[in-house]
């Protein structure tokens, strides 16, 4: 049983779509599904009139760098609270772009008002945050961070990685400028996908000749008028379609409040045995970061739990060694699933006991 913040188990329908037919990349058939595609990602993205709504073939790491690749040319500002976000600057810089890490403690949310002064000593042309940071757990208020973004006049990145489609999300009303996710988060879907929205504005400020496979413009040739870019994975594709309309069937406050309960029914089950939260504040109810009871080596105990039939996350980054990282997105999010998990825990624990 996969229980880890990425990749999550696909329904069966979403299994029975990459049974489709292969079809080529232009075909009218496949050219319609992308079209139902983007029209459930504006949906989901909510980026306004005028945005660009497309999916890269690539993982979310992908859509992370093509933010760098088409947005900016002046100084970018990174809020750092975890691996996710350390990664972008890294790209950031990759690009050869002036970056600036504003850098928050693990476990906590970054602060506004340090956000604030950041804003007031530079200008910046691009500020980078992640919504769900994976690594520790911690939800950021993006919704705060918006406004300040845009009174600064930056245009705002935003990470929905482990957001999207399970959680409440609306670049409209974060003032996100690009919103970025992967298909195989919290919309269970396989691998290979990373879908994106860029406002309008954004979409007036794209630079070009950075990149050739991520320009948005190329990008923006193929799912807005059918014309040939690259070769895309077809039948991934159909599959996204399928988990969106899943998605969407249920709906995101749905999705939200069974998330945010099978997180609290968990925690509690987890706490009884010793277990701690590892965020200090804001925790992200699509991934439960957790220290192991005292004495309980993480990685020893991720290693027992793969043995009994369960595969779990470790730490990355500011967490490694010293947690459990166990996802609830999606197809993840429901007791069923983890009171499995939570029985091969008791055995797990019960044998090192009966050992010690």
């Amino acid at each position: 049983m996969l229980l880890t913040p990425g990749p999550t188990p696909i329904h069966p329908d979403v299994q029975k779509a990459l049974l489709s037919p292969m079809r080529g990349h232009l075909d009218p058939e496949v050219l319609a599904v992308n079209r139902a595609i983007q029209e459930r990602l504006r949906i989901l993205f909510d980026p306004g009139e005028g945005g660009l709504v497309a999916a890269l073939a690539g993982s979310g790491s992908l859509g992370m760098e093509a933010a760098f690749a088409n947005l900016a040319e002046g100084p970018v500002l990174v809020l750092e609270t975890g691996t996710f976000s350390a990664r972008m600057a890294e790209m950031s810089r990759a690009h050869g772009l002036e970056t600036d890490l504003l850098s928050f403690p693990p476990g906590e949310p970054a602060r506004l008002e340090a956000l604030k002064e950041a804003l007031r000593r530079k200008r910046y042309r691009l500020v980078a945050a992640v919504h769900g940071e994976t690594s520790t757990g911690v939800l950021n208020p993006v919704e705060e961070m918006g406004p300040l973004v845009e009174e600064a006049g930056a245009l705002f990145m935003v990470d929905a990685v482990t957001t999207l489609g399970m959680l409440p999300f609306s670049m409209r009303r974060i003032r996100a400028d690009y919103a970025f996710t992967g298909s195989q988060k919290c919309l269970s879907a396989p691998p290979g996908l990373a879908p994106f929205a860029l406002s309008s504005k954004g979409r007036a400020l794209l630079r070009g000749g950075r990149a050739w496979y991520v320009d948005f413009a190329r990008v923006a040739e193929h799912w807005e008028r059918g014309g040939y870019h690259h070769t895309t994975p077809v039948l991934l594709h159909y599959a996204l379609l399928a988990a969106l309309d899943r998605a969407l069937a249920e709906g995101v406050e749905a999705r939200a409040r069974r998330a945010r309960r099978v997180f609290a029914w968990l925690l509690e089950e987890l706490t009884g045995r010793g277990f701690s939260l590892y965020p200090k504040e804001s925790p992200l109810p699509t991934v439960l970061v957790v220290r192991p009871p005292r004495g309980v080596e993480a990685e020893a105990l991720r290693a027992a739990l793969h043995q009994e039939g369960y595969t779990v996350a470790g730490g990355i980054g500011p967490t490694r060694g010293e947690v459990l990282r166990l996802g609830l997105m999606g197809e993840q999010a429901d007791e069923e699933v983890y009171r499995g998990f939570l029985e091969a825990l008791d055995r797990v624990l019960q044998r090192r006991k009966t050992r010690a």
